[in-house]
């Protein structure tokens, strides 16, 4: 035993303390590194996409680009709002906000239609991705005039603060994720090891790896820059996997411990455990990993920043299994001898574990007893359950694998209804005092619901050209129902850029609102600025960044989710050495993403589950969720292919029928699945009390997809699969009987030891 993961393993196991100091120092140089450097968060121009994305790089070229805004709405607390009191407001609203560095325009008041609320929007100087950081400055400043007229009632509103309040919101969502994930994930850790100890040990490690990857993502963000999602992807699966790895190392210690029946030191076993789970953690990892490199393929910040997130907290988590664990067991295995030793010197009875189990077994027996023996216990390691679940695999391996195909194709039916739609600013929660306010703006002042932001680049030559044909197009925009108000002509300096705002009457999510988009971008503008020759045109605003950005995605998904497949089989191929293991990951993956985002559409894009799961339904689901989810379900589910199939390989490598190997090998990593996958659901559902909508249904599919996959296509499909092929499943090197690698040798006589 002389690969990677067992040499770092030995030589933590050697000098646990200086492997645990040396974790240590590298958390506290990831933190430090990331707070010296700081977040190199994403600008504008980083999202843009499409046609809206060119038209907004031709305004901004221009200076041009439209600022974002906030609205202060003023009107009466009783009664109607007096003309005398509302000037006076509005005079020292707009003289406090002009003296501000962060406002570039203060526009006149407009009057609602029933004369109830004023508004006075205010322009806000600089970066649009930085308007969120001055609101407080204009808060205040409205604060300050709503108690010099405590008759009225001000009101404030805006991308800006809205931005912020979903800001802090997030943030409070994700300080009760936390509240809910930690304790529950304790209490299936100490469900499976019945040790507080040993329970606390994968959670630390999750939490430390969370820790670094969080101080590396700061680091990692002056690359791809962060869009704000980073910290919660980091979260959501550095602990899953954080927690998974350790789970899988730790389990396969202490049957190896059992198995010894203490002729092994605490150093063997580590090593052991390195040889087995070690290189599965490694494989699994770098499968998640490169499985989630192929989103960089979608040339989108968004998904980049998900990307970098999910890479770095992987290969940290990685890291923690492979050296800080392996220092931990071999002081905790250490202590546990000491202890042992004890024991037996004042003649009382030495604990001992029962093989792949987390319980005290009897003390009589010294674990040895060979193949006999083992083939005595395989029914109380597997556990009554897990062999009543591979009943319909092993009697009838070809029913089972139909009705369990049959019954994950029912529900990929719903996919074909899907409906993608970028998440816009009016599905966030109304829990957002910002939101409220807005829902008022809209109500009040409909004409200020939507803008369109035409833009028109050409030689300065042919600046009386495009002032002609913009003319032509508010002439066509005045006869269309779907437009109102006074459309805006700005001009360059250089004459050579020009934009047109054209307002909607109408919410960015409604069909009004894209068919106005339409009407521009397929029949008004070909028609008018389409005809000046050398012209460059597009159509901007946030319904277009709503219709382009999905857009921008399914061009890019053909290319995402080819690299996705080919790197799934790659990666069964090394592991395993088989085509047909490989072609049957895809598959079942395939199958398994399809049919959770199946569910995913029937609960979201419908109304009946909005109570259960407290949502409003937008008939739609998230732009980012498909592409998100086959990305990281690919690589996670090859946590469970990789274990599984590991410990079916080991046991045919040591002489074990093919079919004997599939049932014994899915008995034996059943209880470790199980509980990796109650903590990956555990990690997922808490994302569903979250009130963003898309983590919502990020949190949701992704739990849906771990129950799926650990239940139904581990336990029913691939052994089924595995069963009708027999010897065929390793085609085409049929692994040679007896290779097995040699276990580690240490002088008998060792007393059999409990590490908890």
């Amino acid at each position: 035993m002389n690969s990677l993961t067992v040499r770092m393993a030995r030589s933590s196991a050697r000098h646990p303390w200086r492997a645990l100091v040396g974790w240590l120092v590298f958390v506290a140089l990831c933190l430090a590194a990331g707070s010296a450097v700081g977040m190199n968060s994403a600008r504008t121009a980083d999202y843009r996409v499409g046609e809206a994305g060119r038209a907004e790089a031709m305004a901004a070229e221009g200076q041009l680009e439209r600022r974002s805004a906030e609205q202060v709405l003023i009107s009466a607390r009783s009664g109607t709002l007096g003309t005398e009191a509302a000037r006076a407001a509005v005079r020292d609203l707009t003289t406090r906000m002009e003296r501000l560095p962060e406002v570039a325009e203060v526009a006149a008041p407009v009057r609602s239609a029933d004369g109830r609320i004023l508004m006075v929007e205010v322009a806000l100087r600089g970066e649009e991705r930085d308007a969120k950081d001055k609101v407080d400055a204009l808060t205040a400043q409205t604060t300050a005039v709503q108690r010099a007229h405590p008759e009225l009632l001000l009101q404030e509103t805006g991308s800006p603060s809205i931005s912020k309040g979903v800001d802090e919101q997030r943030g409070d969502d994700l300080a009760l994720s936390e509240k809910i994930t930690l304790p529950v994930t304790l209490l299936t850790l100490l469900v499976v090891f019945g040790s507080l100890t040993m329970a606390a040990v994968p959670l630390l490690l999750a939490l430390s790896s969370i820790a670094a990857a969080v101080g590396l993502s700061m680091v990692a963000s002056h690359v791809s820059p962060d869009t704000g999602v980073g910290t919660n992807v980091i979260l959501m699966i550095g602990l899953a996997v954080g927690v998974d790895y350790t789970l899988f190392y730790l389990k396969r210690e202490r049957e190896e411990r059992a198995r010894s029946g203490g002729r092994l030191s605490s150093q063997a076993l580590v090593e052991l455990a390195a040889a087995t789970s070690g290189r599965a953690v490694m494989v699994s990892g770098f499968a998640v990993v490169a499985s989630t490199a192929t989103l960089y393929l979608a040339s989108d910040v968004i998904f980049s920043s998900l990307a970098t997130g999910t890479v770095v907290v992987v290969l940290v988590a990685m890291a923690s299994s492979l050296t800080a664990l392996p220092a931990l067991l071999a002081v905790l295995g250490k202590r546990a001898e000491r202890r042992a030793a004890r024991r037996a010197d004042r003649g009382r009875p030495v604990r001992r574990l029962r093989e792949g189990s987390g319980e005290r077994g009897g003390s009589g027996g010294s674990g040895e007893g060979g193949e006999k023996g083992e083939s005595g216990k395989r029914g109380a390691r597997g556990g009554r359950v897990w062999t009543a679940l591979l009943r319909p695999a092993a009697r009838h391996p070809l029913a089972t694998l139909g009705v369990s195909v049959l019954a994950l194709l029912a529900l990929v039916v719903p996919l074909a209804g899907l409906h993608i739609t970028e998440m816009s600013r009016d599905t966030h929660s109304r829990e957002i005092p910002a939101m409220r306010v807005y829902d008022r703006l809209n109500e009040a002042f409909p004409q200020h619901r939507v803008t369109h932001q035409v833009v028109v680049r050409a030689d300065a030559a042919r600046a009386a050209e495009v002032a002609e044909a913009l003319d032509a197009l508010t002439r066509l925009a005045d006869a269309d129902p779907l437009f109102t108000g006074t459309p805006r002509l700005r001009t360059s300096a250089d004459h050579r850029v020009s934009t047109l705002e054209l307002r909607v009457p109408y919410l960015g999510d409604s069909d009004q609102a894209y068919d106005s988009l339409d009407h521009l971008r397929h029949d008004y503008l070909p028609a008018t600025v389409g005809r000046i020759a050398g012209a460059e045109y597009g159509v901007s605003g946030d319904v277009a960044r709503y219709t382009d950005y999905p857009a921008h995605q399914n061009g890019k998904l053909p290319l995402v989710l080819g690299a996705l497949l080919l790197v799934t089989f790659l990666m069964t191929l090394y592991a395993f050495r088989s085509v047909v293991l490989g072609l049957i990951g895809v598959a079942l993956n395939l199958l398994s993403a399809a049919a959770a985002l199946g569910l995913l559409v029937l609960v979201f894009q419908h109304t009946w589950a909005e109570g259960l799961l407290d949502f409003r339904s937008t008939g739609s689901i998230g732009s980012r969720v498909p592409l998100f989810l086959f990305v990281i379900l690919f690589g996670l589910s090859m946590d469970y292919q990789v274990f599984v199939v590991s410990r079916i390989r080991e046991a045919v490598l040591a002489g074990t029928p093919t079919r004997q190997a599939v049932l014994d090998g899915v008995r034996r990593s059943a209880s470790v699945v199980t509980s990796a996958a109650v903590v990956m659901t555990t990690v997922f559902v808490s994302f569903v009390f979250l009130h963003i909508i898309e983590m919502k249904q990020i949190g949701f599919v992704l739990a849906a997809a771990v129950l799926l996959d650990a239940f139904v296509v581990r336990v029913l499909i691939l052994p089924s699969a595995m069963l009708l092929l027999g010897e065929r499943s390793w085609w085409p090197a049929r692994p040679d009987r007896g290779t097995t690698e040699p276990r580690a040798q240490v002088p008998p006589g060792r007393p059999v030891v409990d590490v908890r």
